[in-house]
């Protein structure tokens, strides 16, 4: 029988927690990326000599994408040059998934150009929950090897251990699929919060059948909570219907600007978020998820 191949974890700055737990769950080495910055703000980067017919994994998320990719792609290049015999990333977060069509003559599809820049230098790619919108699957846009894993399996587990009779709440209709995917797991009821429009500028959220549910714990999932103004407004009207105070759960934890503050003050229970972005918040790893999914994609 073929040895398995070595597989090496580099991680970029910055993204150690979430590459440890990836090399506790999945027994492979671990190493870093070393970036040393010049004074005229160009980067120099250093990865392990000795990769010799590796498989080498970045380990690194994507938000603030502008100062990551390049010194990954920098990273993936010089791997090969150590004689990596596959070079992929792992990047729970995956950014520039937003402008998926051209909305005024001139406008860059960022997430073309994105994903033509990222599969020129990988051999795979491993994310979580990206904002597909109007993509069916990444292969539509990556020409590199492109997997993606829901992180509802790591909520519903956390969810099954921490809050007793959980109450699923989406915030809103987008949210439908990942409260449905976490309810089915658990055994859970569920709800999503429905807007109603009175007029043009009077749209009101509703909370449909919760009368018999009052004493569940609320739980709000949202995929990702960047200006956290939807879930904020959520756990108003939770509040609002008698319900006690929710969980706020998110598989990607952005919070841009005052974001947490603002969700903070809106009375959750509890906040709580994976892992795929280091934030204070972390409490869900992705670690044994995404390390489930390596081999496939190093031994191929």
């Amino acid at each position: 029988m073929t040895e398995p191949k070595p597989t090496v974890l580099l991680a970029y700055p910055g993204q150690r927690a979430l590459a440890e737990s990836l090399a506790r769950h999945s027994g492979y080495a671990l190493a870093e990326i070393k970036v040393h910055h010049f004074p005229d703000g160009e980067a120099k980067l250093m990865v392990p000599a000795e990769l010799a017919d590796c498989c080498v994994v970045l380990v690194c998320s994507l938000d603030q994408p502008d100062a990551k990719t390049l010194h990954l792609l920098f990273a993936a290049d010089a791997a090969r040059d150590m004689g990596a015999r596959r070079v992929g990333l792992v990047a729970p977060y995956l950014a520039y998934m937003r402008q998926d069509v051209r909305f005024a003559p001139g406008e860059a599809i960022s997430s073309r150009s994105y994903a033509r820049l990222l599969s020129s230098g990988l051999d795979f790619l491993l994310t979580v929950d990206p904002h597909l919108h109007r993509y069916h699957s990444l292969s539509e846009i990556y020409t590199c090897q492109a997997v993606h894993l829901s992180a509802m399996p790591a909520l519903a587990d956390w969810i099954r251990r921490e809050v007793a009779q959980p109450l699923l709440i989406g915030p809103d209709a987008e949210s439908a699929q990942w409260i449905e995917a976490v309810a089915a797991r658990i055994g859970a009821p569920f709800r999503v919060l429905e807007k109603v429009r009175h007029g043009d500028k009077d749209v009101r959220i509703s909370l449909p059948d919760v009368a018999a549910l009052r004493a569940h714990t609320p739980v709000l999932i949202d995929d990702i909570l960047s200006t956290a103004r939807t879930m904020a407004t959520a756990v108003q009207q939770v509040r609002a219907v008698g319900l006690a105070a929710p969980v706020c759960l998110g598989v990607h934890p952005i919070f841009a600007g005052d974001a947490l503050a603002v969700l903070a003050a809106s009375g959750p229970a509890r906040i709580a978020s994976c892992n795929s972005i280091p934030h204070p918040s972390n409490q869900i790893d992705l670690g044994p998820l995404l390390a489930e999914a390596l081999p496939a994609l190093c031994q191929t």
